[in-house]
């Protein structure tokens, strides 16, 4: 160990004698873990949970540069969440299509606040109080939203700040500063200069107008809930290539790396001319081991995705704000403990997000292409109203009436059923915020009437995401259906937020998708949907799908892994109309739960037709 090193490394040492240990610490110390190791574990993990930094410890058993008392490098960004967040990421993806990777996408979209700097690791929760406390006292004077101008040139393109607001946030950029370097004993270089959102930056000059036209595609005064997030990254590796491993590689000589699929690979530029063609060289971010890879089982990765989160301060631009605190488990931001087990109401506190996952009512049941006399007249074409169950009219469409036969409405006992669930939240005093639905007819009734039986008709409009359609292998059309269109959903007075994009596109539904697309697809959307909805009080997402959805949305919001196919018919089948899961986010742990829906589950009896001829008159 380098003179200098050892000296840091007493420093710390000494100081940490002077601060009592957190509960974090406390655990490692008790598992045998020496105390500078298990701090140095607990910062690169983010001091999220034990679990995260025993398993980064295990991982690291064989690290060279475990004992070396290096601290990591942590920044101070501005992010935004919502709809603005979402048309972001979709510039950066079209961007990077149209015009090939430039060095903005290096980094998620952010307006940066504090520059890198270290801090020791046993200080780090210093900087997460401060975080807190300086968000606080800038809460109520935080703009409701931030005036953003796109500006060009040959090599930039992004928004510049205006200037009211950009003076506010750089007040709360000097207060943090100013706060970290007394208290923490960090130099942090608050930044000072024109404030900006980067969209693109070092592209090629002949790319400036196709960058231009896309970023004119985003609209700056969207809805926005903007973020002060704390990253950290390890200072060692900042001038070097970042690889993702795509397959597992298991060495066959002693100077080799092992690596797992998915694992990032610290790779030096300037160390690789000596190396054998068709192989790096390299440091793990995963063990900390360096050696040999082959390059073909490697890709590039973007530099941001071996950083590490650890707090952030959300602002919200109501009288009411809150923030994320995640090492502080059980804690509300009242100071109340927060205990699981107690009932819904009790914990429903404004930074907590929840979603209702619900499976649409019963369509109307009906008969295949040669018997659609049973639904519309064979000539006419007139919709007939074959039992009382059957709705009394359908909704006009531009196309053939007869889309309905692969598109059904819900039943009356649907209709019925679906408000009876709303007014049953309602009377649980759930308020829901957000409403996504499957584009299918039903799912949209279902929605509809779920927001009449909790009187939100007239304030919260349905949100129609394609994504959520029903795994397309179960069609028995064997292609997608017609639905109806946005425009003719409105005119047929369903509330439908009509300015919404959705996640999937309609054209991108694949015809009997295989298993894994489905559930691909699936996990993308529900993970795009909760990230566009930002915590609103007591609000609550409501999703409305398909019987498949329960299990396929649910489950990766909850980090369990997908069922097999087999197994995942048997469930969906065992799924009543109505049914649905109720999902909690427990911020402190950052994941998310399931608990017990605030409603019952809706049963009835089948309900035969009735001939009265049949033993009545007849023998």
């Amino acid at each position: 160990m380098a003179v200098a090193e050892t000296q840091l490394y007493a420093k710390v040492s000494n100081k940490h004698r002077s601060k009592s240990t957190s509960v974090l610490l406390e655990s490692l110390l008790t598992k045998g873990f020496p105390a500078h190791i298990a701090q140095k574990a607990l910062a690169a993990t983010g001091q999220k949970t034990i679990e995260d930094a025993a398993k980064w410890l295990h991982s690291h058993c064989n690290d060279p540069s475990l004992e070396d008392p290096i601290p990591q490098e942590y920044a101070l960004y501005l992010c935004p969440t919502g709809s603005l967040h979402n048309h972001l990421q979709e510039f950066w993806k079209e961007s990077k299509r149209q015009c090939g990777k430039n060095r903005a996408h290096e980094i998620f979209p952010h307006i940066t606040l504090c520059d890198f700097f270290t801090c020791e690791d046993q200080k780090v929760e210093l900087l997460y109080d401060i975080l807190k406390r300086v968000g606080d006292s800038f809460s109520q004077c935080f703009p409701p939203s931030i005036s953003l101008s796109l500006h060009s040139s040959t090599s930039y393109l992004g928004f510049f700040i205006g200037d009211s607001h950009a003076n506010i946030l750089k007040e709360f950029a000097a207060a943090f500063s100013s706060e970290a370097s007394a208290l923490a004993d960090c130099h942090v270089k608050p930044c000072l200069k024109q404030l900006h959102l980067t969209l693109a930056h070092k592209f090629y000059p002949h790319h400036q107008k196709t960058l231009e036209q896309l970023a004119k595609c985003i609209n700056p005064g969207e809805t926005c809930q903007w973020v002060a997030a704390l990253y950290s990254r390890d200072m060692r590796f900042v001038h070097y290539q970042t690889l993702r491993a795509l397959f597992q590689y298991k060495p066959q000589n002693i100077d080799e790396l092992m690596i797992n699929a998915g694992d990032f690979i610290y790779v030096d530029p300037t160390q690789q001319s000596d190396v054998s063609e068709g192989w790096v060289i390299g440091t793990s971010h995963r063990t900390g081991c360096r050696g040999f890879i082959p390059e073909n089982y490697t890709e590039r990765a973007i530099e941001s995705d071996t950083w590490v989160k650890h707090r952030e301060y959300v602002f919200v631009t109501a009288s009411r704000f809150f923030t994320q605190t995640e090492n502080e488990r059980n804690v509300k931001l009242n100071g109340e403990v927060n205990n699981p087990s107690m009932s819904r109401s009790v914990t429903n506190v404004p930074s907590l997000q929840e979603a209702i996952i619900m499976k649409c009512h019963l369509r109307v049941q009906l008969l295949p292409p040669l018997c659609c006399s049973k639904m519309f007249h064979l000539i006419s074409g007139k919709y007939y109203r074959a039992d009382l169950n059957f709705p009394s009219t359908l909704p006009k469409r531009k196309d053939s009436v007869k889309h309905f036969e692969y598109d059904p409405p819900l039943s009356c006992c649907g209709i019925f059923q679906s408000r009876l669930i709303g007014e049953a939240l309602l009377d649980q005093e759930v308020t829901v915020s957000y409403v996504y639905s499957s584009p299918a007819l039903r799912c949209i009734q279902t929605a509809q009437h779920v927001l009449q039986g909790l009187k939100l008709d007239q304030k919260v409009k349905i949100r129609v995401e394609p994504g959520l359609f029903e795994w397309t292998k179960w069609e028995a059309s064997k292609v997608i259906p017609n639905f109806m269109t946005l425009s003719e959903l409105a005119e047929a007075s369903y509330k439908i937020d009509t300015s919404y994009r959705g996640n999937f596109p309609l054209s991108s539904l694949v015809p009997s998708e295989s298993y894994e697309e489905y559930v691909s697809r699936s996990s993308a959307v529900i993970k795009q949907i909760i990230t566009a909805c930002p915590s609103k009080g007591k609000g609550v997402i409501l999703i409305v799908g398909h019987g498949s959805s329960l299990a396929s949305f649910t489950r990766p919001l909850i980090g369990l892994p997908a069922r097999d196919s087999s197994d995942f018919a048997q469930v969906v089948r065992k799924i009543p109309s109505l049914g649905m899961c109720f999902c909690e986010e427990l911020k402190e742990e950052n994941k998310w739960q399931m608990v017990n829906p605030p409603v019952k589950t809706l049963t009835h009896g089948a309900n035969a037709a009735f001939n009265w001829r049949n033993g009545i008159v007849e023998d």
